[in-house]
């Protein structure tokens, strides 16, 4: 088995996940590090995260980690938390036991692959990388309204006047898009959540779609444009009157499992509604029996 390792190299703690997880696989399996954290194990081979191609990838931090790491690996991911806020991370070290039952599972092969959608999308006719959580589109000033014109299937819908728009997927329906009212969207689901960030109207209610349908947005304000934002990362101008249509990716993230975590995840990051005043009882890493 191949292995991949990438962690947050700012972060100390995700660093001595890394050593720890190198001396707990030992010799049981060939391991990879990506470039940037070579110094956790100087006598292991090491290269760009985009030439690893591992059977399965460790990416030890947080969720820009983990879109990290997917953004430039095409592997499936074990997403470890290494103490941030981590909702796509299927394990974390602060459970007494859990990265070790992880590590032993994972070499064992008790584990399944997850697959989710992610979404795509031209900026004109140039090709954006894709997105696991959202794309943003975003005034370009501080602090200056936008004027966006939406349309599905080339079908223009209507216009709004905000900060911007988010396109999520059902992935990234717990993240920015979230933090403004948007939905809660099974993971499971393939779809497209549009939601407005600040809107002038405070009516302008989030919309999710049919993920075969292709959504464009245009920026009206002539001479002040937007930014095109995918997962966080890297910013593309969008002019006066240009466009970015978004759909569903024909590629898939894939995210290893060792059970079904996903309400669990939100309820442990108080992101349901009635997380507050429900009683733990457990779950996580036990959902799947031990190995023998």
């Amino acid at each position: 088995m191949k292995l991949g390792l990438t962690a947050n190299p700012q972060k100390p703690a995700a660093l001595e996940l890394a050593r720890r997880a190198v001396a707990l696989i030992g010799e049981r399996a060939e391991i990879h590090l990506a470039e940037e954290i070579a110094s956790v194990a100087p006598d292991r081979p090491h290269a760009p995260l985009e030439r690893l191609h591992p059977d399965v990838l460790l990416a030890i931090g947080g969720d820009g980690t983990f879109l990290y790491a997917m953004r430039r690996s095409g592997a499936p991911l074990l997403p470890v938390n290494a103490g941030t806020v981590g909702v796509l991370a299927e394990i974390t070290a602060s459970p007494s036991g859990e990265f070790e039952t992880a590590i032993e599972r994972l070499l064992a092969g008790h584990y399944h692959i997850e697959e989710r959608m992610k979404l795509a999308a031209q900026l004109g006719p140039t090709p954006l990388p894709d997105a696991v959580n959202e794309y943003v589109l975003h005034a370009a000033q501080v602090g200056k309204m936008g004027l966006f014109e939406l349309a599905f299937d080339e079908h223009v819908v209507g216009r709004v006047q905000a900060d911007g728009i988010i396109l999520a997927s059902p992935t990234g329906s717990t993240g920015y898009s979230l933090s403004s009212l948007g939905p809660i969207v099974d993971p499971d689901l393939d779809a497209i959540v549009v939601t407005t960030i600040a809107p002038f109207r405070v009516e302008a209610r989030a919309l999710v779609v049919d993920p075969l349908r292709t959504v464009r947005l245009r920026a009206l304000d002539i001479g002040r444009g937007a930014v095109v934002i995918p997962d966080g990362q890297e910013e593309h101008s969008l002019p006066g009157n240009a466009s970015i249509t978004v759909y569903r990716s024909p590629r898939r993230a894939r995210l290893v499992r060792f059970g079904t975590r996903f309400f669990h995840r939100l309820r442990g990051k108080r992101i349901l509604p009635w997380s507050e005043e429900f009683a733990d009882e457990g779950g996580g890493i036990a959902d799947l029996p031990s190995p023998p």
